[in-house]
């Protein structure tokens, strides 16, 4: 029976996904796997490089080439190349998107390896940028632009992978895409532990190159089964070309801006002392508050796209889906934003306690975490409204909001840093006796971006009411208010248990008991946050009552979900 139950399961998740929940579910799926080689990889790396000066260069290294893949690639897979090469697909014109995908991905690697040359050559002058303050020494900045240069190897090989995880998506094959993109980290992995001792804070540079390649290799098979066929080309006059190009430019723009914003960040940081350990910190717990956006902000909003695009022209339909959607990430996110935010420094330290990241940096990275933590809900939010404007054809929206609030962003960081930097015996004084809320050097900077986000998310729902006029207090006010309700009360519940268990029951200095102590009372706030929810009779908590009742008929269970995740669909 197991092996059987075992067989069909795999058999599920090889096969085409056809509908918006199931499609949902392989992608959390894969994001899980992925997010705990992410995990980690991020533990392995504090482990063995502590949070250093050294491991805050490797991390800042790998900006600029992340930077220009996002910019040059993520752009055309997000919102031009997939629709477009889906739609070929679905006319029968397997030939001309072979020759669409083909020429796209020539020219992607000619121009990528371009910039990446002049990078590749220009590495000390580029970097420059980020020694604005004084936090990066000479040797720092000629170790970082050594490091660039062997990332900048990797990114070329994951830009194959990404176009082959684009036609695997737009052949309704998430799960191997999603578990080729998991087996990156792995990648990594392998060089940290084979290699740290070897060739030093080199071997996760290595890494990037090895999960590239593993990432790439593991789906081409299943790429050359679906009949794509690389033929070289540089045409822009083959059909589609030009089409995915004009889609592309506002969102290029809109990931120009926020990986701008990005360095900028790092910019900031080096200003701040001990910058590398700063940066090393503020990745750290901006990776942490990532792991739940990703894993049910980007999954959900992802699935809801095509659906949402479908019923454009059937606007209340449109507006059911939205809203629907909507609740499903608010109910799942808001409790983990709850949880990270009171059980900071636990979560810190089961994730990436190590002989190495001393208590002075879990008790900072957990304090990041919390600032980080209370816009951890708009974030998710922010990528099923940005997708909305995009299923509504417009693309403009979102980028002139993120430009605004990436603005707002980087100057209250900046203002933070300053006004900080300025007073810090006094700030200290005060902070150490009286008011530990106040944010003060890399917290400020997660706090200043949690303002940006929260704003943004406001303005662009604001603005999609404009649009299709969703907002109703009976449909969207009132359950957005139980949600918060039932989070403000399981975060009480969460913080009186770990207090008393902390002073009266557990040593946490003990790993075991420190587990137990988080997972009571986990367990605690969340049992009383799925009671409240139930009592108050939030739509979501009947759902998800509805799948845990049904653990073992999980199939049966998403076909009769997609009811609730996509009302009133037709044909």
């Amino acid at each position: 029976m197991p092996l059987r139950f075992f067989q069909k399961s795999i058999s599920l998740l090889l096969k085409k996904q056809t509908n918006i929940l199931s499609a949902a579910f392989i992608l959390m799926a894969t994001a899980i796997l992925s997010q705990i080689f992410g995990l980690i990889r991020q533990r392995l790396l504090v482990g063995t490089f502590g949070a250093s000066d050294t491991l805050g260069v490797y991390l800042t290294a790998s900006k600029f080439p992340d930077f220009l893949f996002q910019l040059i690639i993520a752009g055309a897979l997000a919102t031009a190349f997939i629709p477009i090469f889906s739609e070929y697909l679905g006319k029968g014109k397997k030939d001309e998107s072979n020759r669409m995908a083909s020429t796209l991905l020539s020219i992607g690697l000619v121009f990528f390896g371009i910039i990446s040359l002049i990078l590749f050559i220009f590495a000390p002058f580029i970097l420059q940028f980020f020694n604005l303050g004084s936090g990066y020494s000479p040797s720092q900045m000629d170790l970082m632009a050594s490091l660039m240069r062997v990332i900048i190897i990797g990114e070329m090989i994951f830009l194959v992978a990404s176009f082959f995880s684009a036609i695997l998506q737009s052949n309704n094959n998430f799960f191997i895409a999603g578990v080729s993109a998991a087996l990156y980290n792995f990648g990594i992995i392998i060089g940290i532990l084979l290699l740290s001792d070897k060739i030093g804070i080199y071997a996760p540079a290595i890494g990037i190159i090895i999960g590239a390649l593993i990432f790439t290799l593991v789906q081409a098979p299943f790429v050359f089964k679906t009949g794509f066929r690389y033929i070289p080309s540089f045409s822009l006059k083959i059909p589609g070309v030009m089409s995915v190009i004009n889609l592309m430019g506002p969102r290029t723009l809109n990931i120009l801006i926020f990986q701008l914003g990005t360095l900028i960040v790092v910019a900031i940081i080096s200003f701040l002392p001990s910058s590398g350990r700063s940066y090393v910190i503020y990745d750290y717990a901006l990776t942490l508050a990532f792991a739940p956006i990703v894993l049910f902000g980007q999954t959900i909003g992802q699935a809801a796209l095509p659906i949402l695009s479908k019923e454009r022209e059937r606007l209340e339909t449109f507006k059911e889906l939205f809203v629907g959607s909507f609740n499903q990430i608010l109910y799942l996110i808001l409790p983990v934003s709850v949880l990270f935010l009171v059980l900071r420094i636990p979560v810190v330290r089961l994730i990436y306690g190590a002989s190495q990241f001393d208590w002075e940096a879990t008790v900072l990275t957990g304090r990041t975490l919390a600032f980080f933590s209370l816009s951890i809900f708009a974030v998710a939010l922010i990528y099923l409204v940005s997708r909305a404007f995009y299923a509504l054809q417009d693309t403009k929206t979102p980028l002139i909001v993120t430009t605004l609030t990436t603005v707002i962003s980087i100057l209250l960081s900046i203002l933070f840093v300053s006004y900080w930097s300025s007073n810090l015996e006094r700030i200290s004084e005060v902070y150490s006796s009286t008011f530990r809320l106040i944010p003060v050097g890399v917290e400020s900077i997660a706090f200043a971006y949690s303002i940006g986000m929260i704003i943004n998310l406001i303005i662009l729902l604001i603005l999609l009411n404009t649009k299709i006029n969703f907002f109703g207090i009976k449909s969207f006010l009132i359950p957005q208010i139980k949600i918060f309700i039932c989070a403000l009360f399981m975060g009480i519940a969460l913080y009186i248990p770990i207090k008393l268990l902390d002073q009266l029951v557990f040593d946490t200095t003990r790993t075991v008991n420190l587990i137990l102590l988080t997972g009571i009372s986990s367990l605690i706030g969340i049992l009383i946050y799925f009671f409240l929810t139930w009592l108050l009779n939030v739509k979501e908590a009947g759902t998800f009552l509805l799948l845990f009742k049904r653990v073992g008929g999980w199939k049966e269970v998403v076909g009769k979900s997609e009811k609730i995740i996509q009302p009133n669909i037709g044909q």
